[in-house]
């Protein structure tokens, strides 16, 4: 594909987080089929009174192979009109808009009118949900708004193709897994990992990961830590991730259990390079979710061949086969704590981590760019 231009609009360095990640990951498969492209990012991306997390900036050096332009501010119009004149202009092949929230609706929608108008560029959608986890008003006036101008959409779960029926059922629409969370560098040896993070060598542990929000279910990981099954083992649970909501209740939650010395909290987000000593000094990656479409923590832990006990909710399922490469489970504390005590009672982490393994070759990222060149009609065979 030389000479084809790709334009990704969305959250890269400076900003932080699983959408930067994903968008920087992107753009290099793309570079790796040839492809020109540059990340249009956010000199704003949220107003802080919106964001709730400590910051949203990295704390680390822009990466040097990817061509990264922060231009666009989310909130203001004018700056809209300004980067989608200059986008228009320079004809890309392909836009990619990563959508996750409907308050980028205006903005976004804005953006891809203002570049269609150029007659040329294709805009191509990924859709992480059209229908939010945590709903407020306008959402689905904001969405409707965005998919307008939008060619085509690749949604990462089963669910989210149902969902796009909602608001269009003509524009054309692929399902491609969510790939893998694959720059996290190599796992390590286990008592290495647990040494890293002083953790005790003799314990084992189960790993809740990521930003921590009400969906998220970790209240019913902590109740499944408080069952019967659990009082007579030595696993512990680590959280690893910054709390994107009160986190008083889920404090309270582990006082009022007593399992102060059984939980090892860290409360910070976790950076790029350290990510890779959770996951290796882990047994068992668990998401207690209450909602999902996909998750990119199931492909943190795909990775590095994690077996999961994940909910039966969204697409979840549909990534981890049940008992093979972990467990599928209904919300609730007690199946959670059940799912946890048969992994270990039975000696499951060789088995479900050889499973893992092999499953994981379902998600690269060449899948991911294979379905949208497919989608707006272009062969990535070579010419001839």
């Amino acid at each position: 594909m030389k000479n084809f231009t790709v334009v990704i609009i969305g959250s890269a360095w400076p900003l932080r987080g699983g959408l930067a990640a994903y968008n920087e990951r992107l753009a290099r498969e793309f570079q790796h089929s040839d492809c020109t492209v540059t990340i249009e990012t956010f000199t704003l991306q949220y107003p802080k009174f919106l964001f709730p997390g400590k910051t949203q900036y990295a704390d680390w050096e822009a990466p040097a192979d990817l061509r990264i332009n922060a231009s666009i501010n989310s909130i203001n119009p004018i700056n809209w009109i300004k980067v989608g004149c200059r986008l228009r202009r320079a004809k890309p092949d392909l836009v990619i808009i990563k959508y996750w929230l409907p308050f980028m609706g205006p903005c976004f929608g804005t953006l891809g009118r203002m570049i269609k108008r150029n007659r040329h560029s294709k805009v191509v959608s990924i859709l992480d949900n059209i229908i939010p986890h945590e709903k407020r008003p306008g959402d689905r006036a904001f969405t409707r708004y965005f998919i307008k101008p939008v060619d085509g959409f690749v949604a990462m779960s089963e669910s989210v193709i149902e969902d796009i029926g909602q608001f269009n059922r003509e524009k054309p629409r692929r399902y491609c897994p969510h790939p893998l969370y694959d720059h996290f560098g190599e796992k390590i040896d286990k008592t290495e990992a647990k040494k890293y993070l002083g953790l005790d060598p003799g314990t084992q542990y189960i790993l809740f990961f990521g930003f921590i929000r009400e969906y998220k279910g970790l209240d019913l990981l902590i109740r499944a830590m408080a069952s019967k099954e659990f009082s007579q083992t030595d696993v512990s649970l680590i959280i690893a991730g910054e709390f994107y909501t009160d986190a008083t209740p889920y404090m309270n939650l582990i006082k009022e259990h007593k399992l102060t010395d059984r939980i090892v909290l860290h409360k910070d987000f976790i950076p790029d390079f350290e990510v890779k000593y959770y996951f290796s000094a882990s047994d068992l990656v668990v998401q207690p979710y209450r909602s999902a479409t996909q998750s990119g923590i199931s492909q943190i832990a795909y990775h590095f061949d994690k077996p999961m006990v994940v909910t039966n909710v969204g697409g979840l399922p549909e990534i981890v086969p049940d008992r093979r490469a972990g467990f599928v489970v209904n919300r609730e504390p007690d199946e959670i704590a059940r799912a946890i005590s048969e992994f270990y009672e039975r000696n499951l982490e060789e088995s479900f981590s050889a499973n893992v393994a092999i499953e994981k070759k379902k998600f690269g990222w060449d899948r991911m760019v294979r379905n949208i060149f497919e989608l707006i009609g272009r062969n990535l065979e070579p010419e001839k």
